[in-house]
């Protein structure tokens, strides 16, 4: 690395560099591939101490905590099999299968990975989640099926019926919103009833203020025929391969997780990484990016712990950073209507309080065994009335071995909120003390159960489609004129990505690279395909 004080911009080597903003999915996707593919040299720059982005693991005693939960599944053979690469897949059960003597399906080898002996394993978990309602549990992703026909009631049921069959029928013809999204796809019944409170809840504005985009990107492959077609299709036989090629995404019952959470994962590839010659700097914010002319030419870097200044040149940049943030720092001539467009992009902050727990108030066991019958589900989306939780996990069901204690129940309540709103500000005393408050409020725990706490706060964890996110294009047309600068991943392309497509996009930017393509057109085709589209 080049010191500032010198302010030069001749590279240390013959060498090229890539310098890469962010070491989470999609910056180290990048630095894998480019190690692998390429004789250039990956440089990252992370300003926080971790290692994952919001696909990190955060430890706390002991006990893990997945910010978000990442189900590590994608439609793309290629990322399966790059993860695969990385940790192996379980062949023995784990310990949530020997202990209530769950029936597995797996069959071991003899060179065979048993989680009860290797850390270094993905689990293959059987996905459960729920919306807690009116104090009853729904199926997610939502479905006519027995248990919700006889939560609603027939009366409720035939209101449903008429409602959705009246979208099909007269459907909202140009699509302006997220309202109208929903509506078109399940009905004004249903879309009152369990997407309308808790998309607001989640993004913090109404419906009809978001862009119809977010549910193009998000969901465009669920809809309530597809969703009764699973059902009826999970009556007739059961895909019990990972593949799961001919179900919806938001609709996988099988993925895998690594033992110790997602971070695990990142933290193994940050490894291989350093290993192969590419170098990571921890706590170093991007406090300039140095242009000549539509040419990357530098960054300038500041350690966030001593403050030291230092620059870094090279041939390729790829950003993870917000493009807010980008544009910022750019010391290039930026034209004013990009500037306004990135001063207006809009981001939702994110809160994790984790509880643990001696036990939880109720089981609904949904007929799946588990240790100490908890609830089964990995997570519940909250849609009580009331309340402003959003969604619980429960992390002895994404993988045991993320609690310390067996005898005890590891939670995490999601909040989303605004950077510097009541609830980001309020100290963490008084922020566990309020979500203990609201889970005894909806009956899931008894407040004396409580054990200890930790609350998690995560700037920028959702790009929002409102705000000026409709003139985005004017960013992306300023930003694809700088030939050696790529934007990949979640917050780099402000667009609501799962960690498949994060890496995806890398992958598509260092093989442009590779073909000396000058064309960005492929890094944001991906997850526009049908087929990549979920709902979290």
């Amino acid at each position: 690395m080049i010191t500032a004080a010198t302010g030069s911009l001749v590279p240390i080597m013959n060498r090229k560099h890539a310098i890469i903003i962010g070491a989470g999915p999609a910056g180290l996707t990048a630095a894998c591939e480019l190690l692998d593919k390429t004789d250039i040299k990956p440089i990252i720059f992370e300003k926080s101490n971790d290692i994952g982005g919001l696909s990190k693991t955060v430890n706390y005693k002991g006990n893990r905590i997945d910010l978000g939960g990442h189900r590590f599944f994608s439609k793309s053979d290629r990322v399966m099999e790059w993860w695969k690469k990385i940790m192996p897949v379980q062949d023995f059960p784990s310990h949530d299968d020997l202990v209530p003597g769950r029936a597995v399906s797996l069959s071991p080898a003899p060179d065979a990975t048993d989680p009860e002996k290797t850390d270094k394993v993905f689990l293959v978990r059987n996905r459960l989640s729920r919306i807690l309602f009116l104090g009853k549990f729904f199926d997610y992703p939502v479905s006519l099926s027995r248990a919700t026909l006889a939560n609603f009631g027939l009366l409720k049921v035939v209101k449903i019926t008429h409602s959705y069959l009246k979208a099909k029928i007269f459907p909202i013809k140009h699509e302006k919103s997220l309202e109208d999204f929903f509506i078109n796809r399940f009905g004004r019944e249903l879309y009152l009833a369990f997407f309308k409170d808790y998309t607001e809840k989640v993004w913090g504005v109404p419906c009809s203020a978001i862009s119809a985009e977010w549910g193009a990107q998000r969901i465009k492959g669920l809809s309530m025929s597809r969703a009764v077609l699973h059902a009826v299709k999970k009556l007739a036989a059961k895909d019990p391969s990972l593949a799961q090629k001919d179900t919806e995404t938001s609709l996988i019952g099988r993925f895998l997780y690594p033992k110790y959470g997602p971070g695990q994962l990142w933290e193994e590839v940050a490894n291989i990484v350093i290993s192969k010659g590419g170098e990571i700097h921890r706590n170093c914010e991007i406090v300039k990016i140095i242009c000549q002319g539509e040419t990357v030419a530098a960054v300038q870097t500041r350690n966030t712990i001593t403050g030291e200044l230092a620059t870094q040149t090279g041939e390729y940049f790829f950003s993870s950073m917000p493009v807010a943030n980008l544009i910022k720092v750019m010391d290039a001539d930026i034209p004013r209507d990009v500037l306004q467009t990135a001063h207006g992009l809009v981001y939702r902050d994110f809160i994790t309080v984790g509880l643990l727990l001696k036990r939880l108030k109720t089981s609904h066991a949904a007929n799946r065994k588990t240790i100490n019958t908890i609830i089964p589900d990995n997570w519940i989306y909250i849609q009580e009335q009331g309340v402003k939780i959003g969604r619980l996990q429960i992390f002895n069901n994404w993988s045991p071995y993320m609690v310390k204690d067996a005898d005890t129940v590891w939670i995490g309540l999601e909040y989303f909120c605004n950077e510097g709103d009541a609830l980001w500000t309020k100290p963490d005393d008084k922020l566990t003390a309020f979500a203990v408050a609201e889970l005894a409020k909806i009956d899931l725990i008894e407040k004396d159960a409580v054990l200890d706490s930790v609350v998690i706060r995560v700037e920028k964890a959702y790009p929002a489609y409102f705000g000026s996110y409709g003139d985005f294009q004017t960013i992306r047309n300023f930003i694809d004129r700088f030939a050696n600068l790529f934007l990949v991943g979640r917050n780099g392309m402000h667009r609501y990505n799962n960690a498949d497509h994060s890496m995806l996009t890398a992958m598509t930017a260092v093989e442009n690279i590779m073909n000396k393509s000058t064309t960005k057109d492929n890094i944001w085709s991906v997850n526009t395909e049908e087929e990549y589209h979920e709902k979290n």
